[in-house]
């Protein structure tokens, strides 16, 4: 279909859902050694992607018999909505990404879940920001400079990223481009370590308190963002709370939520435990739930399947709806406050209160 034929501003469109339209890709393109930025377009062409910058979504990924369930941050900008990427590294023992560079191609569909989060400078506004990546981290960044760009170019952006060598620096190219061009954008790489043939003037080693002070010498005055490895961002931690930075204002992403606490079971006088029956509508079974145990832990125990990937109630990868009954879910944001009130849940943090029905 040609482009003119199809044209239609945003306004006449309609934004993409997670939970009836799937994601085709239409480019990739290497962008270090082992990393790769894949491209998707609505499956429908009158969508338009509505998201904040810094939020994730989970692929699924047709690996074997049974889908994976990976979790990326996109590394595109809301502000050119009519495509969003993911920028992933394989790792050796990577699965579901190994699968994505040896078979996701132009024109193949997948599903996917989202966009969430909260890592995004919308929610944590700033008058002015230092960004701190280290490796694949600096893709949630990325969103976030990007569309900074494209909606207010003055913005006060410090841009500090820490790679292996010159050669693993993502985006390398782009920032420099920015760096050049965007009046208040400071550019600082670290890099651990360089090859005989390289030439490289900029900082080496690892990141600490001189090196962020020199690369951004008014960092106690911004809003911070860091993303990468825990010890990294450890690092990073230690060295803004050493200087006497407000930590009130310091912002990580990380996909190891802290586990909510375990409930407390009491039985009854006669000292049974009850349990609750908790109905799948469409697999047509049900399961009895002990008190304590997840909505999840039932579907399980009686093979009805519910895709789940972090299992913490971050990624939103399980939410069902609830047709009756009640249940306590404690979630780390995986799930928008719009969907409560439809009725879905988190199946992995949802533990019935009596009786439930699910629609699953």
């Amino acid at each position: 279909m040609a482009i003119e034929k199809s044209y239609k501003h945003v306004d006449e469109m309609r934004p993409w859902s997670d939970r009836t339209h799937l994601l085709e890709c239409v480019a990739w393109t290497p962008e270090a050694p082992d990393v790769m930025t894949f491209t998707f377009k609505p499956d429908h062409p009158e969508h338009w992607f509505r998201y904040l910058p810094g939020q994730f979504v989970t692929l699924e990924l047709p690996v074997g018999p049974e889908p994976v369930l990976r979790t990326y941050t996109l590394s595109s900008s809301p502000s050119r909505p009519y495509t969003v990427a993911v920028t992933v590294k394989a790792q050796k023992d990577s699965i579901g990404t190994r699968w994505m560079f040896e078979n996701l191609k132009p024109g193949m569909k997948i599903k996917a879940i989202g966009p969430l989060g909260d890592f995004s400078y919308v929610k944590h506004p700033g008058d002015k920001y230092l960004f701190i990546s280290a490796g694949s981290g600096i893709t949630p960044m990325m969103s976030m400079t990007r569309d900074m760009a494209d909606r207010q170019p003055d913005s006060d952006i410090a841009f500090i990223h820490c790679a292996r060598s010159p050669d693993d620096i993502i985006f390398r190219w782009e920032l420099e481009y920015k760096a050049r061009y965007l009046p208040f954008f400071q550019l600082g790489f670290i890099v651990e370590q360089l090859q005989r043939s390289q030439l490289w003037s900029g900082l080496r080693g690892f990141i600490d308190k001189a090196k962020i002070g020199l690369l951004a010498p008014d960092f106690l005055d911004r809003t911070v963002f860091c993303c990468g490895p825990e010890p990294f961002m450890a690092t990073v931690r230690e060295s803004l709370a050493g200087a006497g930075f407000d930590m009130s204002r310091y912002h990580e992403e990380t996909f190891q939520p802290v586990a909510p606490a375990l409930p407390v079971v009491v039985a009854d006088p006669s000292g049974e435990v009850k349990t609750n029956t908790i109905s799948f509508t469409m697999a047509g079974k049900e399961a009895q739930c002990e008190p304590g145990f997840t909505v999840l832990q039932a579907a399980r125990s009686v093979g009805v399947r519910i895709g789940a990937a972090c299992e913490s109630g971050l990624c939103g990868t399980c939410r069902v709806m609830k047709i009756s009954g009640e249940v306590e879910m404690a979630h780390n944001g995986g799930i928008l406050d719009d969907e409560i009130e439809e009725g879905y849940i988190l199946a992995c943090c949802s533990r019935p209160i009596g009786d439930v029905e699910i629609e699953a």
